[in-house]
């Protein structure tokens, strides 16, 4: 579900197209998937919210409710504690998807290591603990950002300066982001867990 072509800045729009989408859903065996599912889902009982967001939420479970057993819907959310209490009931499966593990982490660097054509200047296990606790759409845009700062640097820079530079910038990260925590009596990593419903 793109939610930049669902949700709209008039009163009613977002409900009308949401309508839509499951109208199409009806009429066809398919799976609907609904990333960040806080976005549509949010609680109703929360006082800053408008209106809008409430009669959202409600059309939202009403169209639910209404799909034929050959239609599926699954949803994703980073922070399953903004989801309505009626949301949650909507969904028979339920699935907390735990941070990779080191082993995981290891592999998956070693993995993104073969795939280059050239040394990464540190073994995989070394940036798997480098990179601490991430979660692994962390360790990816990590992955990601290696290769692609190297294209940027247009050879004038080695891909083991760029992994040194971009290992130093998360450690930087990783402490500012457990001082937040600290300021704020949170648990580190906490918001980087990912729940399927």
């Amino acid at each position: 579900m793109r939610y930049e072509a669902l949700i709209g800045s008039f009163l009613g729009e977002t409900a009308s197209r949401l309508k839509r989408v499951f109208d199409y859903a009806r009429t066809t065996p398919c799976v609907l998937f609904f990333d960040e599912f806080d976005a549509v889902g949010k609680e109703r009982g929360e006082v800053h919210e408008t209106g809008e967001i409430k009669r959202v939420v409600s059309s939202l479970l009403m169209q639910v409710d209404d799909l034929p057993s050959y239609t599926v819907v699954a949803a994703a959310t980073n922070h399953p504690e903004l989801l309505d209490r009626a949301a949650w009931r909507r969904f028979q499966v339920r699935l907390a998807l735990d941070p990779p593990t080191p082993k995981n982490l290891t592999a998956y660097v070693a993995r993104f290591a073969k795939s280059l054509d050239e040394p990464l200047g540190r073994k995989p296990d070394t940036i798997a603990k480098r990179l601490g606790a991430v979660s692994c759409a962390e360790a990816e845009e990590f992955c990601r950002d290696v290769p692609g700062r190297s294209v940027l640097a247009a050879g004038e820079k080695t891909l083991e300066a760029i992994v040194a530079e971009r290992l130093t910038f998360w450690r930087d990260r990783l402490r500012a982001s457990a001082d937040g925590d600290r300021l704020h009596g949170g648990v580190p990593g906490a918001a980087d867990s990912n729940f399927g419903i």
